[in-house]
């Protein structure tokens, strides 16, 4: 008798946890982001949080909690509520090389991700007042002057990190890179002159135009912003590379809560205006979710770990 109560009311536990996420999202979603404001990961979660509201009545509130790289956040994602209410911004490479570099308190296992939704190329800028008019310029001026030419970038063991060991690698120089705490925390370097350079992604270059110029670009063809710009292809550098950013829950968050975060993230990055937005700021949109992640995560984990031993990065 006991334990068919016990059943009873295991099942009836079981049926209310399904039943309260049957309106999903039905009140406000906490977002955090591990970086400062004002780089791209802050700029589309705020983007992201105004179609929220317009499509679910609901509020979602950005935090920022930079540190680390992101990896303050990460270390303490599986803390936080596993209820589907509070989500986390999520970068790769980051999140396969900052836990091997061995400073950070996090393995890339303790994160659970479940929809990616854009991709930002890697991209070399310079203030619009430095000598430095070309590529060519800067590679010169880095040959002249082996280890004096400093760029600036976002975190350790991350994707600005990455880039600029393997610019150092495939261009035969040797520069030295500057992490900051995020996008927004460098354009103030550079743009003071504290740095020679910063190693970004290309939706600053769109938003710094006219403050900054772009010298290379890492996708596959050149943006219509700029189209006098080279792609690394078109300098004779196999390089098509940037950083993802997706959404992560606590690992203990039930299966079918995942599920419902990611269909949500899905609905908001096809919102056509915001997609107009992201695209001509220079985001690669993309459309991965929960079902597709294992698949996705094995096959750029073992991209990151070659291309990251192939730049030094690792041993």
């Amino acid at each position: 008798m006991k334990l068919a109560k016990f059943a009873g009311a295991g099942l009836a536990a079981l049926v209310m946890s399904l039943s309260a996420h049957a309106a999903y999202p039905d009140k406000q979603v906490q977002y955090i982001i591990p970086f400062t404001p004002g780089g791209e990961s802050d700029y589309v979660a705020r983007l992201q949080s105004e179609v929220f509201r317009s499509k679910y009545k609901q509020s979602m509130v950005v935090v920022n909690r930079p540190g680390a790289g992101g990896g303050l956040v990460w270390a303490q994602l599986n803390s936080l509520p596993a209820d589907g209410y509070t989500i986390a911004g999520v970068n790769l490479p980051h999140i396969v090389l900052q836990p091997l570099e061995g400073s950070v308190n996090y393995k890339t296992e303790d994160i659970t991700p479940v929809y990616f939704y854009h991709f930002t190329p890697d991209a070399i800028v310079v203030p619009a007042s430095s000598p430095i008019k070309s590529y060519e310029d800067l590679i010169q001026a880095a040959r002249d002057k082996p280890g004096m030419v400093s760029f600036a970038g976002s975190g350790s063991m991350s994707a600005n990190h990455m880039a600029h060991e393997r610019l150092d690698k495939l261009a035969g120089i040797k520069t030295t890179y500057v992490p900051f705490k995020g996008t927004g925390d460098l354009i103030a370097s550079v743009m003071g002159g504290h740095v020679n350079a910063a190693m970004t992604y290309l939706p600053m270059a769109v938003q710094q135009k006219g403050n900054m110029r772009l010298l290379a670009v890492a996708s596959e063809k050149r943006h219509p912003a700029f189209p006098d710009v080279p792609t690394f292809k078109e300098l004779g550098l196999n390089w098509v590379d940037g950083a993802y950013r997706g959404i992560a829950v606590p690992k203990g968050t039930p299966r079918e809560v995942q599920q419902q975060v990611s269909n949500m993230m899905g609905e908001l990055n096809r919102d056509p205006e915001s997609r107009k937005k992201l695209v001509d700021g220079g985001y690669d949109l993309v459309d991965v979710g929960l079902e597709e992640m294992p698949d996705f995560l094995a096959k750029r984990s073992r991209q990151y770990l070659e291309d990251a031993r192939n730049a030094g990065l690792l041993k």
